[in-house]
Formats: C-alpha cells, structure tokens, sequence
C-alpha cells in the first residue's frame, strides 16, 4: 500500500505546514529575518567591551606586580575584585533590568564601566586600583544577566543557543583582543597606558552597540518589590536543574580564572623567559573559544547537553595536564584545549539556563553570572596562591579538581534524569537534550 493510501503523506504535509504557520507567526527573531544580524553584532560588541575591561589587568600582572612591588597573590586581586563585584551585584542588576528594560540596564552598565576604565590608568596604589577595578566589575554586573534574558526574549527558541554562543564569542574575542593589545602596548609603554587604550576600545563598543541593538519586542515590565525578587530567586534555586547549571559555570570558570591568571607569571620565568608582548600574544588562542562557543548549537544537536558538558569538561582536563609539559608549543596546545573545553561548556550551560527558567528569566541568568564569576574569582585567587606554593602543577591541580567537579554534577543530572523517567532510556536519551 502506498503512502497514499495509508493517509500518512497526508498527516506529514498537514504536520509540517502547521509548523511553519507557527513560525511564521512568531515574531521573534531567528537567523535570516529582520533585525537578527544588527541584534547579534550589538551584543557580540557588548561582549567584547565587557571581556575586554573585565579582564585587563589579567595580561599585565607582572607589570602590576613589578611597578607597585606585590606579589601575583596580591596583583590577583586586581581580577578578583572586578568578577567579585559582578558576582555580587549581577542580582540587583537584574531586577533593574526586569523593571527598566534590558537595552537601558545594558546601556547604563557600559557606560559606566568605561567611565571607570578610564580613571584606572591613574590609580595611585593597589588598593585604589582594587576598589576602581571593583566598582568597574559591578557596573559590568548590568551586561550578562540582561543580554542572556534579552536573547531568550527577542530570539525563537530553537536559534537560542547560537544566539547566546555568538554573544560568548563576543566574551573571547574581547578576552582575546584585550590581553594581545595591553601586552605589546604596555612593553612600550607600560600597563597604564596598555589600560587606558583597553577604555578606549570599549568607548567605541558600547557606543556602536546602543546604536546597533533592536529595541525590544517582547518586554514586560516586571515588579521592584522585595519579596517579589525574593519567591523568584527561591524559585530558581529550588530548581535541581538550574542549580546544577549554576555549579557548572562556577567550576568551568574556576579552571578558566585560574589558568589565565597565572599563565603569564609562567611564561615570564624559565625555561620560557617570554617579554610582555609575546606573553599577550599567547592570548590569541581565544579565537579557538570564539568558534567553540558559536558552534555550541550544532553540538548539543548531535550529543545533547549532557554529552556536550562531557565533551567541554574532558577537552578542558586534556589541556590541563598537556600544560605541564615543559615545551612551550605543548603548553600552548594545551591552552587551545582548556579555552574550546571551556568556551563550549560555558555557552552550553548558560543557554540551558534562559530555556529551563519559565519566568524571571533575568534571575535565573543572573544567579548563573553571579556563580559563574564567582568561580572566576575563586580560581584567580586560588590558582596564584597555589602557583605561589606549588608552581604551575599547583595551579593545574586546582583545575583538575574543578573539571571532576563538573563531571561529578554531569552525572548525578543524567541519573537524576533516568530516575525521574523511571529507568526508560529513550525518554532519559530525551531528556539528555
């Protein structure tokens, strides 16, 4: 009998023209339509801004450390600072986001932050330099949280996770370009000019991105009160999965915080002896995270998102331990695994946050930044004391610990998962994705 006679090319053609009515009637952007391109250039900038003054200190600690005579322990916390006051304030700022629009959040935020980018070049002393690269790092706290639940709002589900991966790969490039840039500025001119051309950079982000970026569609103006944020907040860390999701993108970036933190203090000594613009350099590998977060949507399709975090958590331990080579391209080879392990498991984690949160979608991305960049300042400070203690295999064994962190939450997700489906393995396959 021919599929004519059964009905069943019938059913499909009935099947797929209801699916495409139903996208058609979404007016939310998707890659190809009105508005998505402008919409991802916009917040490919942000991030870019955002990495960038985030983390422009990070390349020049032995600068820091040798100009104001502290240690990398001490200098450390010029990085820490800045992720502990987003860490700290990226809750309050969302909820200003909920109320106030995530376009005016992100606006505000970047604008601020490279006003205080541009003071820092002056900070007389470390403590000065710690309490501005502070307040830098809490007005940047504006930026991930409401980008994340821009996307989940303007962008169709299914485009969510390459939406959310390009504006991650904004973070590496700006990672990327910002550390290259202050390396070989600051070999001629020190790390305070190296700083203030980082401020000037994202001067012209933040203003290309408020022109760039759509105005929101789908915004709904939500409550200030309290105890609103409050029952929204229980909500989300009630929620087994998004708990897991938030422990994850702490662990990841304690590896990533930690390796980058000390990796210049060990290129600078022997057998390396690498000057400061060679040490920027090495930052380049950051491309390799830009084309590993943005390929993170075809990557869940083909593994789901737990065989995804597996991939990112066993690619990141590779090139942990590759690192301990005493061969400088080995070490290098093993900074490109740690910076595509991490960059995809980040952006798979955080785009599996805005599409788990039903509502308050700004709380949920915003208690993922705010462990995610505690994590970055947990592994700043640890990965320098351990480097101070125990050298490189120091701050290598903290990562290590990490990743087995990352992969121990995997697992108990996926036997969580089968429990719930009652041991069936095609329903716990589907939950997997």
């Amino acid at each position: 009998m021919t599929p004519a006679d059964t009905g069943a090319s019938t059913v499909v053609d009935a099947a797929s023209a209801a699916s495409d009515s139903l996208a058609s009637s979404d007016s939310r952007m998707a890659p190809g339509g009105p508005g998505y391109r402008r919409m991802s250039f916009a917040l490919f900038l942000a991030g870019v801004a955002t990495f960038a003054l985030l983390y422009s200190t990070q390349a020049l600690l032995p600068l820091i450390s040798g100009d104001l005579g502290v240690t990398a322990s001490d200098a450390s916390w010029t990085v820490a600072a800045a992720t502990g006051g987003l860490a700290v304030f990226v809750l309050p700022m969302s909820a200003l986001s909920e109320r106030f629009g995530r376009r005016t959040v992100m606006t505000a935020s970047l604008a601020v932050a490279v006003i205080v980018g541009l003071l820092v070049p002056f900070a007389p002393s470390l403590p000065a330099l710690v309490a501005l690269r502070a307040v830098q790092g809490a007005a940047l706290a504006g930026l991930p949280a409401s980008a994340t639940a821009y996307l989940a709002e303007e962008v169709r589900p299914r485009a969510l996770v390459t939406a959310i991966g390009l504006f991650v790969a904004g973070n590496s490039v700006g990672g990327m370009s910002g550390r290259i840039i202050t390396g070989w500025v600051a070999q001629e001119w020190g790390w305070r000019v190296a700083v203030a051309v980082i401020g000037l950079v994202a001067v012209a982000c933040a203003v290309a991105f408020r022109l760039l970026l759509p105005a929101p569609r789908h915004f709904t103006p939500g409550s200030l009160r309290p105890r609103v944020l409050a029952r929204t907040v229980r909500d989300h860390l009630a929620n087994p999965l998004l708990r897991r999701l938030y422990a994850i993108g702490a662990l990841f970036m304690t590896v990533f915080g930690g390796v980058y933190t000390v990796i210049g203090y060990r290129l600078a000594e022997a057998p390396f002896s690498l000057p400061q613009g060679l040490i920027g350099s090495i930052f380049l590998v950051y491309l390799v995270g830009t084309v590993s977060a943005s390929t993170a949507g075809r990557l869940v399709g083909r593994l789901g998102r737990r065989g995804a975090l597996y991939l990112g958590a066993g690619t990141t331990a590779a090139g942990l331990l590759l690192s301990l080579a005493p061969s400088l391209p080995l070490v290098l080879l093993g900074l490109v695994l740690i910076t595509a392990g991490f960059f995809a498991g980040h952006a798979v984690a955080s785009s599996a946050v805005g599409k788990t949160a039903q509502h308050g979608r700004a709380q949920a991305a915003a208690l993922y930044q705010s462990a995610y960049y505690v994590g970055s300042s947990a592994g700043s400070t640890v990965g320098a004391v351990a480097f101070h203690s125990g050298g490189w295999a120091g701050t290598v064994g903290v990562g290590v610990l990490a990743v087995l962190g990352v992969v121990v939450i995997t697992v108990s997700g996926s036997l969580a998962a089968r429990r719930q489906a009652g041991d069936a393995p095609v329903q716990a396959l589907s939950l997997s994705r």
